[in-house]
């Protein structure tokens, strides 16, 4: 009697894992943002912003969700065909884990969760992590380069070197099989599994490399025009600086320098990002842009939150 008790507890823990993950994870958000801001607080600088953006803004984070979602759905088609819903809630507590962990430890969850969802292997859904996230710094980078190019001037030289840099994933693509053919060379044969498995983390064509690219662009143009207008409500001005912030708070969010919940490094980047991109460093302009971008980083923060639960009502229906 004990053992079956015991066996359909297991079972039930096993089916039911990913979502006792993404409570627990909304659980901690929840105690995070009360002990770090307080609720009542945060609420009250919304309501001064206003419902109507403060709402759009939060949706449209959360569609960013999906289109990251649908990225990984386009990667992985045969592991994750009929089961996006399931895909979607693997990628929501892996961005909750993301933002929670510093230094970008969340991302060991994605290889992981891949693995016990879909049964990627860890090498394979690790490789094609490392591409997904070279193409996000990659994206942020040079969407920054053009206010850049632009502010200064450069003229042709400077867009025909902008031109080069944002087409290089396309030639380092191309240059896949060349590379790889050049590791198994020179690698041990024992690696050579190890290295099929980078290869079929890799897109498998042009025509999916350009998609999984597409989806890339999409995706952050989408996010830094919403925080870049949720700053400029904020009174970041001018448009430039609020576009400049909503770039330095990204990027501080994909690289390897993040403090748990990006607390105090996401807010630092967007006012350097503002004032680089032409807002003003007096003490007025710097107590403005401290408070928006404490208040941006939280409507990520609360974005993040808020699809995660969406990914808990939205159930598989098999």
């Amino acid at each position: 009697m004990n053992t079956n008790w015991e066996r359909s507890r297991r079972s039930w823990l096993a089916r039911n894992r990913l979502a006792l993950i993404s409570a627990a994870a909304i659980a901690a958000y929840a105690i995070f943002v009360e002990w770090v801001w307080g609720w009542p607080v945060l609420l009250r600088q919304w309501a001064e912003i206003g419902v109507g953006p403060v709402l759009s803004a939060l949706a449209l984070l959360v569609a960013t969700y999906f289109i990251r979602c649908y990225r990984i759905h386009d990667y992985f088609p045969g592991e994750t065909r009929g089961r996006f819903l399931s895909l979607f809630r693997v990628t929501q507590v892996h961005n909750l884990l993301n933002i929670m962990l510093p230094f970008r430890a969340g991302e060991t969850s994605f290889p992981l969760l891949m693995r016990s969802e879909f049964g990627v292997p860890l090498v394979r859904g690790t490789a094609a992590l490392f591409v997904m996230r070279l193409l996000d710094l990659h994206a942020l980078l040079t969407v920054a380069a053009v206010g850049l190019v632009a502010g200064r001037g450069q003229g042709a030289i400077g867009w025909v070197l902008w031109l080069i840099a944002f087409l290089s994933p396309l030639a380092f693509f191309l240059m896949k099989e060349k590379a790889l053919t050049v590791m198994r060379r020179f690698a041990p044969a024992k690696a050579g599994p190890h290295l099929d498995e980078v290869a079929a983390g890799l897109p498998i064509g042009i025509p999916a490399f350009l998609r999984a690219w597409a989806m890339t662009m999409l995706n952050w143009a989408v996010k830094v025009v919403v925080l870049a207008w949720v700053l400029a409500i904020m009174g970041v001005a001018p448009l430039a600086a609020s576009f400049g912030g909503a770039l330095g708070g990204e990027l501080s969010s994909v690289l390897p320098v993040h403090a748990p919940a990006g607390v105090g490094t996401y807010a630092a980047a967007i006012v350097a990002g503002a004032v680089s991109f032409g807002a003003s460093a007096d003490q007025a302009t710097l107590e403005t842009l401290g408070r928006a971008s404490v208040n941006a980083h939280l409507m990520v923060i609360v974005s993040a939150v808020a699809g995660t639960m969406l990914s808990l009502l939205l159930r598989p229906t098999a």
